[in-house]
Order: C-alpha cells, then sequence, then structure tokens
C-alpha cells in the first residue's frame, strides 16, 4: 500500500463557490465527472441547497434545479442525516431529519437536466427515519439498512426497485446484527458490508457484518454472518465514513464514546484500510498530520484521491476541504515543494521567535475555545489541590474505592493522565489538567528559581527553563485537539 498525503485545498484550487459548512450531508459520485453535495446542518439551521465539484475542470457550481413536488415544492424540504445514493445520472434521496421531525418522502434528482422528482412509492414502506445507510445494488435497486425512527434503533433491511418504485422488506434467517444508526454501508460485489454505528441504549459498535441474497439471479438464501477481520481493526465509532477505492474500502473518522472517564465523546481523524486481497484491516501510512478529528462528513474517491468534506466534532462545524493522494501525486509533489520553498526563505532566528509566538497563540486559542481561564503568574492566586473542587470531583471518579484522601484520589488522575495517550483525553478534562500542571510548574520553579513565573508562562521556554503540558508537544498537537 502507498504512503499517502494529506494536502488542504483552497479557494485558489478551484473556480466557482466553494460549499458552506455543514455536517450530516450527502455526498454522491454521478458517473466519474461529478459529485453533488446535498443537505446538511449548521449552526442548527438545515439545508436544501445543491452544490456541485466537476472533477474534470476543478469548477464548483450551484445548478438552478427545478421541479414539482406534493405542496408545490420543487425540490426536498432541508435536512440531515439523510440517505442520498447515485444510479446512472440519478441522485435519490429518501428520510432524513429536519428539527425533531424524521423524514419519510423519497425523491430523486436528474443531474442531466436538474430536475427534481418527488416520487411516490408503494409495498413495504419503511417507516420514517434518520442515521439510517444506503447503497446501489447493481443499476436498479437500492438497499437500506437501520437507522433511527425517534422511538428505537432499526434493524431492518429495504430493497427499492427504481423502476417499478416497490419497497420490499427483505426477510432475513438467522442471526442478524444488533439495531443501529449512524454505521455505514459498501456493496462489495455480492455483499452488503455494515460497519459500527449506535445502538440500542447508547452503546457505540465495531462490528463488521456482512449480508448475502441481494443478488436476485444469485438464488441464495438472505442471511447476515460477522466478520471478524485479523491486522488492525478501527475502534468502535459511528459516524464516520468508508470509501471504495480499487481494492481497498477506506474508513475515515468517526466518533466514538470517551471510556469510563468520561461521557463524553472522542472524534478521530485516523484512516483505516479494509484490503479485500488479504482481507484484513491495515492502517493507511500517512506522510504528514491529518486534518481535525471529526464525524457526519463526506468522503468521495476522485480517482486514485480522495476528497474530504465538511462535518462536525462536538463544537465546530467545518467547510474545509481536503485531498487524500499518493505522495507521487501531482497535488502532493506541489504541496511539498511549496513547503520546502518556505523552509529555505525562513531566516532562523526569526522563525525560532516566530515559532514561540505561534506556541503562545496556539495554548491560548485552545484556552479560548474551551473556556478555561487565562493561566495565573502569580503563585499566590494559584489554589491548592484541596480546594481545587473541580480537580477533586474528576479524581473521586477514577479511584473513589481505593483513596483513603482527596491527595490520594488527585495522585491516581495524575498517574492515569501520565499514563494515558494524547487522543485519550477528554476535552473536559483538559481544564483542571492544565491548572494542575501549572500548579505543579510553579512549586517546581519557585524551588528552584524564585518567584518570578513570568519566564515560563504558560509552559514554554524562558532563558533556558523549559517546560511542557503532559500531552503537548508542539503546536500543531494543540490545533489538532
Amino acid at each position: 500500500m502507498k504512503t499517502h498525503c494529506w494536502v488542504q485545498a483552497s479557494a485558489s484550487d478551484f473556480s466557482g463557490p466553494l460549499p458552506q459548512p455543514r455536517s450530516g450531508h450527502t455526498a454522491v459520485n454521478i458517473g466519474k465527472s461529478k459529485i453533488v453535495i446535498f443537505g446538511g446542518l449548521v449552526d442548527k439551521k438545515f439545508l436544501n441547497d445543491v452544490t456541485v465539484y466537476d472533477t474534470d475542470n476543478d469548477m464548483w457550481f450551484q445548478p438552478v434545479c427545478t421541479g414539482n413536488g406534493s405542496d408545490g415544492k420543487v425540490g426536498p424540504s432541508p435536512r440531515a442525516f439523510h440517505i442520498a445514493v447515485s444510479i446512472d445520472c440519478n441522485m435519490f434521496i429518501f428520510g432524513g431529519r429536519s428539527g425533531g421531525n424524521r423524514l419519510g418522502d423519497f425523491w430523486v434528482l436528474d443531474t442531466d437536466i436538474w430536475q427534481w422528482s418527488e416520487l411516490i412509492t408503494f409495498g413495504d414502506l419503511p417507516s420514517s427515519r434518520d442515521f439510517a445507510a444506503a447503497s446501489a445494488v447493481g443499476n436498479s435497486k437500492i438497499v437500506m439498512y437501520g437507522g433511527w425512527d425517534g422511538k428505537k434503533w432499526l434493524s431492518d433491511v429495504y430493497v427499492l426497485d427504481t423502476i417499478s418504485l416497490e419497497w420490499m422488506e427483505l426477510s432475513v434467517s438467522g442471526t442478524i446484527p444488533p439495531p443501529r444508526c449512524g454505521h455505514s454501508v459498501t456493496m462489495i460485489e455480492k455483499r452488503l458490508l455494515i460497519y459500527g454505528g449506535r445502538g440500542g441504549g447508547g452503546p457505540i459498535m465495531g462490528d463488521l457484518w456482512a449480508l448475502k441474497g441481494l443478488i436476485k439471479e444469485e438464488t441464495e438464501t438472505p442471511g447476515w454472518t460477522q466478520l471478524k477481520l485479523p491486522g488492525q481493526a478501527p475502534s468502535s465509532r459511528c459516524g464516520h465514513t468508508v470509501a471504495s477505492g480499487g481494492p481497498y474500502l477506506l474508513l475515515f473518522g468517526g466518533h466514538g464514546t470517551g471510556g469510563w472517564l468520561s461521557r463524553y465523546d472522542i472524534y478521530y481523524n485516523d484512516c483505516i484500510v479494509l484490503d479485500r486481497v488479504s482481507v484484513q484491516w491495515k492502517r493507511m501510512p500517512t506522510s504528514n498530520e491529518p486534518p481535525a478529528a471529526r464525524a457526519y462528513h463526506s468522503m468521495n474517491c476522485v480517482g486514485s484521491r480522495y476528497l474530504l468534506f465538511g462535518g462536525f466534532d462536538g463544537k465546530i462545524t467545518y467547510g474545509d476541504l481536503w485531498w487524500l493522494v499518493p505522495e507521487d501525486d501531482p497535488i502532493a509533489k506541489k504541496f511539498k515543494t511549496a513547503s520546502s520553498e518556505g523552509v529555505q526563505e525562513r531566516d532562523t532566528t526569526t522563525g525560532e521567535k516566530q515559532e514561540g509566538l505561534r506556541e503562545g497563540s496556539a495554548i491560548a486559542e485552545l484556552q479560548r475555545r474551551l473556556e478555561i481561564s487565562g493561566l495565573q503568574s502569580n503563585p499566590e492566586l494559584i489554589i491548592d489541590e484541596i480546594e481545587d473542587k473541580e480537580l477533586i470531583h474528576l479524581a473521586s471518579r477514577i479511584d473513589s474505592e481505593e483513596a483513603v484522601s482527596n491527595m490520594q484520589a488527585v495522585q491516581a488522575l495524575r498517574d492515569h493522565w501520565m499514563k494515558s495517550a494524547p487522543q485519550s483525553i477528554t476535552l473536559k478534562e483538559l481544564r483542571p489538567l492544565f491548572h494542575d500542571y501549572q500548579r505543579l510548574i510553579t512549586r517546581h520553579h519557585i524551588g528552584n528559581v524564585g518567584s518570578n513565573l513570568e519566564l515560563v508562562e504558560f509552559g514554554f521556554p524562558g532563558k533556558g527553563a523549559s517546560f511542557r503540558f503532559y500531552h503537548i508537544k508542539s503546536a500543531s498537537q494543540v490545533h489538532a485537539w
């Protein structure tokens, strides 16, 4: 497997207006020349715009769509977390959420003439739902699995014939996957693969299942099989994407639970590949820093490249565009050339000063986003551990049974932080971690060089003194958080 490189795209790389930030949207490939983005959510506003990327001309545009539906609507109402499937020149849309309402309407957009049509279907009609997942089967059918109907997680399978417009609920024998939403589905030859999702009661899953019996000509009895593959499997997650490119399925992003220490979710930005040849999980080797972690984004395959757009990390809705390309791709070579030229032109002394400013501003920006009060440079204003209620509360949740005193619980929390991987530290822990680390720095510094703390404000070097936070080695790690 080739090493890949992340390259952030800019407006100057394209012509036309770029899509606005969003998450929970869909982006489908139409043939080999178009990617069509529809809907999504930003700042609690649901969207129903259509934005198109012309891959041949590196051009974005917003087509003027015509159409007709019930109540005189031109196209689907604003929504997010719906399904979108492309067959030939058509993009089919079903369900999703608008505000607190789950939707069950069905639309098709003809991308040759940019015309919407609301479709009246019959048969075993699926219930209104969001967070379902679907894929094309051949050139005339769509299979949809799971979702959330507002009351329960679903594990049903529906097949739609896009010619007759008849839905059929697939009767599946044997063991079936637990109900879920926010999962991914991918049709690989004759099998539908599903991975992950959030299940009944709220747990996030990391299981992989295959469904057979979708191809009518094969006369197979529909049935699920759970696959347990070797290799470096992804962690449990939902809201991720799976893009198919050649012999690989590329899984990116998503979010999982923060573990027993925190009820807050962890967002991912790792790249895991399911190698269809060796039938095992692998980590895709990348040569540089990935984009910010996120979920409910889109990832499309464009030849040998992947295009990432949008997403949400629990606080921020993204509108950035990133290419993931092989290192020998012209985009990667252009990026490396620009980077090396920038390094050659930089004066060493000036560069060190600028790096120091970036480090400081990175911490300041992180404090602002997390609403963490500024670090105090006066040791008299730094409170002891036993008076730090936030620290004591967090510590008591870690070692409540074994700790005899509050100080023992605090030490257990510090030991936990020292042993934890950076990505496992949750946002909720950062404020007590920052304040506790400053407390330790203050005591150490006063014991060695007196009470002038201005030299080590923010924990960065000053006249030979160097202190670091537990899990921050550079400003780039701060931005990644």
